[in-house]
């Protein structure tokens, strides 16, 4: 069973004895279970590779960190994963090719992170990295404080080795439609309520934010068919672009705050 549909059992029991409503949240969960399934499996497309191989000068190092998003689970094809959108997009801004890994694990809450970045090799050296975590804190009750501090020292890791670092905030758990009211409901204010801390962390660092809940929710709220790959829990083709759209100015201008990388992409040019 994947550890999402686990999480959204184990979730609701919780949630329910906290709320009331225990028979009630619990049976919701249930159906949400039988709802989603998991017709993508638990492997996503293997997108890394070095993207606008055509462009002059040393490819911009690009990282990908965190759970399902990140790792581009729905799309059909590498170029439509977040990573491949990301990196073709950023290639396309910066007119450098764009070399992408991705460390990213289905299933990962914010304590996986650290094991994420323990998988690199000690030369390697990312100029930017995207980290999108949160949903798997949210199903299996992480608290916020807890999932936050372990950004928090992700962020510094990777800042400590010369990286740029961007976060996309939890999305909106309240757009998946599987999962009946109130139950959605609840998952909605808790994933607010992690994004919120993850918008704190990243300030705090000096990482820079971008709030998923406001920049995609809408549409993935609005236009679910389009937005939602067949499991309508992980995003399609659709979704991950304008979940990639949504990113980009933040990425562009993680790498363009980097003096070094700066100069070198100017004299390129």
């Amino acid at each position: 069973m994947p550890r999402v549909r686990v999480a959204l059992v184990v979730g609701a029991a919780f949630v329910a004895i906290a709320f009331g409503g225990h028979t009630l949240l619990t049976r919701q969960a249930a159906i949400a279970r039988r709802r989603i399934g998991k017709p993508l499996g638990e492997d996503s497309l293997d997108a890394d590779r070095v993207w606008t191989r055509s462009l002059n000068g040393q490819p911009v190092e690009l990282l990908l960190l965190g759970d399902s998003l990140a790792a581009g689970l729905g799309a059909e094809h590498r170029k439509e994963t977040l990573g491949g959108r990301i990196a073709k997009a950023t290639a396309k801004r910066m007119q450098r090719p764009v070399r992408l890994r991705t460390v990213a694990v289905v299933g990962s809450e914010s304590s996986a992170l650290a094991s994420q970045i323990d998988a690199l090799s000690d030369d390697y050296r990312a100029d930017v990295a995207v980290i999108v975590v949160g949903g798997n804190d949210v199903t299996h009750l992480i608290p916020p404080s807890v999932a936050a501090e372990q950004l928090e020292q992700a962020i510094t890791r990777l800042q400590d080795a010369g990286t740029a670092v961007v976060i996309g905030t939890c999305p909106d758990l309240g757009t998946l439609q599987p999962v009946p009211q109130p139950l959605r409901a609840l998952l909605s204010r808790m994933s607010r309520r992690l994004a919120l801390e993850q918008t704190r962390v990243a300030w705090r660092t000096g990482a820079v934010p971008v709030d998923l809940r406001e920049a995609v929710g809408p549409a993935f709220r609005e236009q679910s068919e389009e937005m939602f790959s067949l499991d309508r829990f992980h995003p399609s083709a659709a979704g991950y672009r304008r979940t990639a759209e949504a990113l980009l100015p933040a990425v562009v201008m993680a790498l363009e705050s980097r003096p070094q990388l700066l100069q070198k992409v100017l004299l390129q040019r």
